[in-house]
């Protein structure tokens, strides 16, 4: 098989599985195993740029400077993003560094804290939508309100949470910079939660905002700036299914690009879910892109091999 460049996006469940504390232990051990899939695509003669998610992460790091702010001040939700951006990007890394030494395969890794620009004007800035940071009673969620501004919402009875926008994607800041290291044989580690998301102004000044940038479609930003021929996106399940849940339900192993819009625009994937993840093959396959990839984090090699997964093509 000829060298490809692949951009691959990690699932949460390849740093945390689901029922776990989200202690560094069980991360490490996670993305140990998430560490020797990637380097086989190396292994294979790829070149592989490597984005991820980060909810549990951050979530968790909200909460920590929550239970402090009566002690040091809590940062905004961009800083927080930074914060889990170093701390996945440094243990994926590391994991990454180790096993490829272990194979005799250059070992040059990097983690790239990323910026992602979003439009200020984008609507989702007028209607948010994207749960982040601890639970709140209905009072302390009034409270916040009114001192922060916060939007709050009742996600469950009795349970409040904050809800921020989840913007789209415009560009990725420093993509010069990963393409860089990427052509200079440097395995990158980039845009991390979906980026730090940042508005541009006119003058070009970036300023961060407090949002949640979806990570595939990010990952998708990534992989059309890096000329990408597979975006490969990886999650908790083996492949793409329509009808999910129900009776009627059926796994595809493959899917052209206009099956890929119809069976979104039918409803067969939800916005919480597998709708992002289409959405973003979608537009990459739309921008040029070779091929793209939904399967399971442990069968990376065989989906890559059109054996596992579900392939999506134009």
């Amino acid at each position: 098989m000829a060298e490809e460049t692949i951009v691959v996006a990690l699932g949460g469940n390849a740093i945390l599985q689901p029922g776990q504390k989200g202690t560094a232990v069980e991360q490490r051990a996670n993305i140990r195993a998430t560490a020797g899939a990637i380097a086989s695509l190396v292994e294979m003669g790829h070149r592989v740029v490597v984005t991820h998610g980060n909810g549990p992460q951050v979530g968790n790091i909200l909460i920590q400077h929550e239970a402090g702010s009566d002690q040091v001040p809590a940062m905004p939700l961009d800083v927080c993003g930074a914060e889990s951006q170093g701390q996945i990007g440094y243990m994926i890394q590391q994991a990454l560094r180790n096993e490829l030494r272990a194979r005799g395969l250059p070992a040059s890794v990097a983690s790239v804290v990323t910026q992602v620009v979003v439009r200020a004007d984008d609507p989702a800035f007028g209607n948010p939508t994207k749960p982040v940071g601890p639970f709140y009673p209905e009072d302390r969620a009034r409270v916040l309100e009114t001192e922060r501004g916060w939007v709050m919402r009742e996600v469950r009875p009795g349970f409040w949470r904050r809800v921020v926008p989840s913007p789209d994607p415009v560009r990725i800041v420093e993509l010069e910079e990963v393409r860089t290291l990427s052509e200079a044989g440097t395995l990158v580690i980039a845009s991390g939660g979906g980026g730090i998301p940042v508005t541009e102004r006119a003058d070009g000044v970036l300023e961060g905002v407090e949002a949640v940038i979806d990570k595939d479609l990010a990952g998708q930003r990534l992989a059309v700036g890096m000329g990408a021929d597979v975006f490969a996106i990886f999650t908790d399940v083996d492949r793409v299914a329509l009808a999910y849940g129900t009776p009627e339900q059926r796994f595809l192993d493959r899917m052209t690009l206009d099956e890929a819009r119809t069976y979104l625009e039918a409803g067969h994937f939800p916005p919480g879910s597998m709708g992002p993840k289409v959405l973003a093959v979608i537009r990459f396959l739309e921008a040029g892109g070779g091929r793209a990839l939904i399967a399971s984090i442990k069968q990376a090699a065989e989906a890559l091999a059109g054996k596992a997964g579900t392939t999506i093509v134009r």
